[in-house]
């Protein structure tokens, strides 16, 4: 069962899964209902349930939910719709390579949250702002993780489209984009991570709602139910997620094994 790089089967993963998760609720209610840590630093899973269940039914919690999903999503759907065209071509055309790589390679280092202020300056605290800073956290990501799968691409392929006389856009239509298809799914369910670690930071800044505005005002009041209960929503959020582009791959490209 421990044999290395030895695929478990779908229910051994959930039970494990499940298992990991038990722990952590376990140890998390040991120290609080054991008085290991006072109630002020760290609520109980009993406490961040029933504050998580007074924001859904008194404080309309379901609606910063939905602005913050609405967030991520839209400044991600720019960012692929750009960034994936854009590390395709550089990663088959090495002039477009030698063009755009520097300045990508400086910029996907700058973090997005440095890049707020300026934001505010520039488009207010309204939503472009908040959509601009997805897109900064992740455009640079996906175009050169993008590039540097597409550069790879296996030299035999092309050479064989070339003999069947494929021309140079075909390659790239015919040879590139399916053979790397999987591999730019895949990466983008990685870098959609990141893009809800950079919402939570544009909300925290000159937001009025979304799951970080409310976390903000809950550390204002010392709640540390509800703060809790905003992070453990994102993190479900996120898994959901994770687990839909997990299940679109598998769909898409059952010969990858993802």
């Amino acid at each position: 069962m421990m044999r290395p790089l030895v695929a478990v089967s779908g229910a051994a993963r959930a039970v494990l899964g499940a298992g990991f998760f038990a722990l952590f609720v376990g140890f998390w209610a040991a120290l609080t209902y054991g008085g290991a840590v006072p109630a002020i630093f760290l609520a109980s899973p009993g406490k961040a349930a029933l504050s998580g269940w007074h924001l859904l039914t008194r404080f309309g919690f379901g609606f910063d939910m939905a602005m913050t999903i609405w967030r991520v999503l839209g400044g991600f759907a720019i960012a692929a719709a750009l960034g994936v065209p854009l590390g395709l071509a550089m990663g088959a055309f090495k002039p477009v390579e030698a063009f755009f790589e520097p300045f990508i390679s400086f910029a996907r280092y700058l973090p997005a949250s440095a890049f707020i202020p300026l934001l505010i300056l520039w488009a207010g605290v309204g939503e472009v702002q908040k959509l601009a800073v997805i897109f900064l956290g992740t455009f640079f990501q996906i175009v050169i993780i993008v590039a540097v799968s597409a550069g790879a691409t296996r030299t035999d392929l092309i050479e064989a489209a070339y003999t069947l006389g494929t021309r140079p856009g075909g390659i790239v239509r015919r040879v590139i984009l399916p053979a790397n298809a999987p591999q730019v799914m895949e990466t983008l369910r990685l870098v959609l991570g990141w893009a809800w670690t950079y919402v939570i930071v544009a909300e925290l800044i000159g937001a009025s709602s979304g799951i970080g505005h409310m976390i903000m005002d809950s550390q204002r009041l010392l709640d540390t139910g509800q703060m809790i209960f905003g992070i453990v929503t994102i993190g479900l959020i996120g898994l959901v997620t994770d687990l839909l582009f997990r299940a679109a791959n598998r769909r898409l490209f059952p010969w990858a094994g993802l």
